[in-house]
């Protein structure tokens, strides 16, 4: 099984790779439209498109998901660990296949909105290739309480950037909050970026997203 995903090509040779992962009911081609805006020559977008899986806080309707929602209270079994554990396998063959062609992990960046931004911590910190950063856009940690015994040691002092809405009353202002000072147990460079908006990015959230990515990837141009 492979997940499909849209690639997109620099202008100019290739030397970097950001792979962006989805929110819940949404489509990798989503964020297409953020590339032009990052201004980066040499790095290859990678927006994957996930399974579609029944969802059942949404009245078990098949949609675009990472995993399953149970409920949305608090509670240790409100995501499918069967599907978090296949998505992240799937993810992390993309990165693998993009190392097969030619960049090295520590030139990849992970990036995820919502439950995406869920999955590109769970993935990112577990990785056993050192990767260049991880993003997590209105997202939140996942089995918090495993991450001690699971986290990779490669990626312990990976630059995390998090990004959330103050008015977010999908995944709540405070769970991502929680996911950056959990972070600061195993990351020194982690970044905490609030923005006056709800569940959604803003155009001064890309804006400090794309300097960071010119910060990791060396300072091209703006």
């Amino acid at each position: 099984m492979k997940l499909s995903y849209i690639e997109i090509e620099p202008p100019d040779p290739v030397d970097g790779c950001i792979i962006w992962l989805h929110g819940l009911g949404a489509y990798g081609k989503e964020f297409e439209p953020v590339v032009p805006h990052m201004h980066l020559s040499t790095v290859r977008f990678v927006f994957p498109q996930s399974l579609n899986l029944p969802v059942t806080i949404n009245g078990g309707v098949e949609m675009p998901a990472w995993f399953d929602i149970r409920t949305l209270n608090d509670d240790p079994r409100r995501e499918s660990q069967q599907d978090i554990a296949l998505s992240a396998k799937l993810i992390q063959d993309i990165i693998d296949e993009q190392i097969a062609k030619g960049i090295p992990s520590w030139r990849i960046i992970l990036v995820g909105f919502s439950q995406g931004g869920a999955m590109a911590l769970h993935v990112g910190l577990r990785a056993e290739q050192k990767l260049l950063g991880i993003a997590s856009l209105s997202g939140y940690l996942l089995n918090p309480s495993l991450l001690q015994l699971e986290e990779s040691t490669e990626n312990r002092a990976t630059p995390l950037f998090f990004g959330h809405g103050r008015r977010d009353l999908v995944v709540l202002y405070e769970k991502g909050l929680r996911a950056y000072r959990a972070s600061k147990n195993f990351s020194r460079e982690s970044i905490w970026n609030p923005y006056p908006v709800g569940h959604e990015l803003c155009m001064t959230e890309l804006a400090d997203l794309r300097d960071w990515f010119h910060a990791l990837f060396g300072g091209e141009s703006i």
